[in-house]
């Protein structure tokens, strides 16, 4: 049984009619003077292409408005699956990972329009093995004034869509798949968990979370982690399964230095992000890539039972969406960012739910 949520939508990042309008695969976080801060790649020119780039949208209004997508790192690379951690103050920190657009180039002269392939080709061109080098892996950068200003990129063991969390004790924890400085494109391996406690500057790797039975490492990919009140560690896992995609989550009772075996939840949607809400209860959102297509939740009170799925979005008019974020509000309302494609837009766009827990 699924519950439609009546939230408010809204628009975060949109650039309508523009060769260069895609926006995708967003995070979100929420700074203590309550400023807003939206992370995305794009603009780029669709899902994969030579552009991608990492940007940043602030809102002041609770998400009422937002400020243009202002670009914060833009590499030779594909740059690809910004996430913002609110890390205290006005501390941020930003992530990404990055794909050789070389590897596709068949794929670009089979799909991009007439026009676009000689910036493309101009673009592959200027690549050089040593630039790819340089820029290919996982990355971070930090800021301390709020997102005006950022560090030098700094390399990440690991990579997943919106990055590590904060836990209480201020260190970081990072799940994702391991990614070293260097290579193209993630190792085929089980997700690893990294830890952090100079913000991201050095990272230790704690763990390994084993693959739930039956399954393989590269069907496993795109973690988030959640710590709840007494200090367990949620790991929610998007699962590769014969005929669908669903999340998976495995716990750890041990600081993250050991993980169970994975249960799936009753719902068929990926990729995972989880919130703890001041109620105590753990929100996990995804995106749902059947028809109708949009985004979808799960609420726990324990982490080990889940409620009904709630519809937070159903119009979606096809499958290139998803990769919601979730922020609680000073009010106890939540705001979940994603990308979809609005109706008579040829790009996607990144956009916003507010909606509150069912009692």
């Amino acid at each position: 049984m699924s519950i439609r949520i009546h939230g408010e939508d809204g628009v975060v990042c949109r650039i309508p009619n523009s060769a260069f309008g895609y926006f995708g695969w967003p995070s979100v976080a929420r700074m203590e003077d309550g400023t807003l801060v939206a992370a995305a790649s794009g603009p780029r020119q669709s899902h994969i292409c030579p552009w991608g780039r990492d940007s940043l949208a602030f809102s002041r209004d609770d998400g009422k408005t937002w400020t243009e997508p202002v670009v914060v790192h833009d590499s030779p690379l594909d740059d690809r699956d910004a996430g913002i951690v609110s890390l205290g103050g006005k501390k941020l920190l930003l992530t990404w990972f990055t794909l050789d657009p070389r590897q596709f180039h068949e794929h670009f002269l089979k799909h991009m329009t007439g026009n676009m392939i000689p910036w493309m080709e101009a673009r592959l061109s200027a690549l050089t093995d040593g630039a790819v080098r340089a820029s290919a892996g996982s990355w971070t950068r930090i800021s301390f004034d709020g997102g005006q200003t950022w560090s030098a990129p700094r390399p990440a063991p690991v990579t997943a869509p919106h990055g590590p969390i904060l836990l209480k004790d201020d260190t970081l924890l990072y799940a994702g798949k391991p990614f070293p400085q260097g290579d193209v494109r993630p190792t085929v391996r089980d997700v690893q968990v990294a830890r952090s406690a100079d913000l991201g500057a050095t990272w230790q790797i704690l763990a390994t979370v084993p693959c739930p039975a039956g399954f393989v490492a590269d069907q496993i990919h795109e973690p988030h982690l959640a710590e709840l009140p007494d200090g367990t560690l949620l790991c929610a896992l998007r699962v590769h399964e014969p005929d669908t995609m669903a999340v998976w989550m495995s716990r750890s009772t041990d600081g993250g230095l050991t993980w169970s075996e994975a249960y799936r939840l009753p719902c068929d949607g990926t990729p995972p992000h989880l919130l703890v809400h001041s109620s105590g209860r753990v929100v996990c959102v995804y995106g749902y890539r059947h028809e109708p297509y949009g985004q979808r939740a799960l609420v726990s009170r324990d982490g080990l039972t889940w409620d009904e799925e709630l519809i937070l979005r159903d119009d979606g008019p096809d499958a290139d969406l998803g990769y919601p974020a979730s922020v609680e509000m000073a009010d106890g309302s939540i705001l979940t960012v994603y990308y979809q494609r609005l109706p008579g837009d040829t790009q996607t766009s990144i956009l916003s739910t507010r909606w509150r827990l069912p009692e």
